[in-house]
């Protein structure tokens, strides 16, 4: 009974080692051919192309406008209102709110692969996507969106012209005036009223004005104080009685209006922008986006800084492949690598993160017939 479990046991081991020694010879002569597409002369029939990612930012740079205008009645604050600290002459400036960057992927043309085989082929690492043919073994979770702006960003204002203020802007004017006339064969002076409009001046207007103003804050006071004969049973008159003051103030102080526009900027990194500021574009606080710095602008400037994570690889494989024979069954993929991203305005941060970029990685090799998950 014991001679024959062990001869069971050993007929076991036998034909195990003889299995696993078959298919190690059949993955050692496998015949499926990777090569760079550049390096193919032709493609053979039912041949696979794939390519490798890159990642493409879409920096969306959002910018405020504001213009300055000065009141019509600008001269007449410090004599009517006593008000010295008003907008005098029109300006405009421009600033950066914020600064959004935007991660995808798209193939990148100097990276294809052509994959021959005359046997079974069999593996999963080759995924379709909206992006190409495209081998990706590693996770999307750093293609999201990621911004950086000022909290204190305003809304978008429409421009209002200013209303002068004033309930009349014309008088009449009456002048007696005198026609001739026969009267019993002699001739009469005939008195007549003439009423001619008389627009009025400046100074009338921005008088009728500060007059103006000046019954509204009255009027605020008692209702606040309760010495109004008739007091308002909500807040909507006194909100409506700021919303007057505020106009009537602006025509003295001047007001400001701030438009909001986003701006979309594209870039490709490669290795070569490692270290290097490159120039996004050229920035004004007078008059915004301009083209060139000849023109009174600031280059914006972005940086690539690559944390070189993936070096080790690349050495560990450069070790091997002195050691081992060429073979042409291995899949070439990407690890992309971490990179330090800064936008920089002169010596002013205005973003600091950290994205993992396709090209500043390495390309490496992996079993062709490997499948993920096993």
């Amino acid at each position: 009974m014991k001679t024959t479990i062990r001869l069971s046991v050993l007929l076991a081991i036998i034909i195990f080692i003889t299995s696993s020694c078959y298919s190690g010879k059949q993955m050692a002569n496998s015949n499926s051919v990777i090569l760079p597409l550049s390096d193919s002369s032709a493609l053979r029939d039912a041949s696979i192309v794939y390519g490798l990612p890159r990642t493409v930012f879409t920096v969306m740079v959002d910018m405020e406008r504001s213009i300055d205008k000065p009141g019509p009645y600008a001269q007449y604050a410090g004599d009517l209102l006593g008000l010295t600290d008003i907008i005098r002459t029109e300006n405009e400036t421009w600033s950066i709110r914020g600064i959004t960057i935007k991660a995808h992927d798209e193939l990148d043309p100097d990276q294809f692969y052509t994959i021959s085989s005359t046997t079974l082929f069999q593996t999963n690492v080759l995924a379709l996507r909206k992006e190409g043919l495209i081998l990706d073994l590693n996770p999307a979770i750093f293609l999201n969106t990621e911004k950086q702006t000022d909290m204190n960003e305003s809304g978008n204002l429409q421009y209002h012209s200013f209303d002068l203020g004033s309930d009349e802007y014309f008088q009449l004017q009456r002048d007696t005036a005198y026609r001739r006339m026969n009267v019993d064969s002699t001739f009469a002076r005939i008195p007549y009223i003439v009423e001619k409009k008389k627009k009025l001046t400046i100074d009338q207007l921005a008088e009728k004005a500060a007059k103006r103003l000046m019954e509204l804050r009255d009027g605020k006071h008692l209702i606040l104080t309760g010495e109004a004969t008739v007091f308002p049973q909500s807040d909507a008159a006194i909100n409506e009685i700021n919303k007057l003051e505020k106009e009537y103030t602006e025509l003295f102080t001047g007001k400001t209006l701030n438009d909001s526009f986003t701006f979309s900027y594209q870039i490709i990194p490669s290795k070569s922008m490692t270290g290097k500021p490159v120039t996004l574009f050229d920035f004004s606080d007078r008059t915004g986006p301009v083209a060139g710095a000849a023109k009174g602008g600031t280059p914006i400037t972005i940086e690539f800084n690559p944390e070189k994570k993936t070096k080790n690889i690349t050495v560990i494989n450069r070790a091997q492949a002195k050691s081992e024979t060429k073979k042409f069954d291995k899949l070439f993929y990407r690890v992309p690598d971490v990179v330090g991203i800064k936008i920089l305005y002169g010596s002013q941060k205005l973003f600091d993160s950290r994205k993992l970029i396709y090209q500043f990685g390495e390309v490496i090799q992996l079993p062709a017939n490997y499948i993920i998950g096993k």
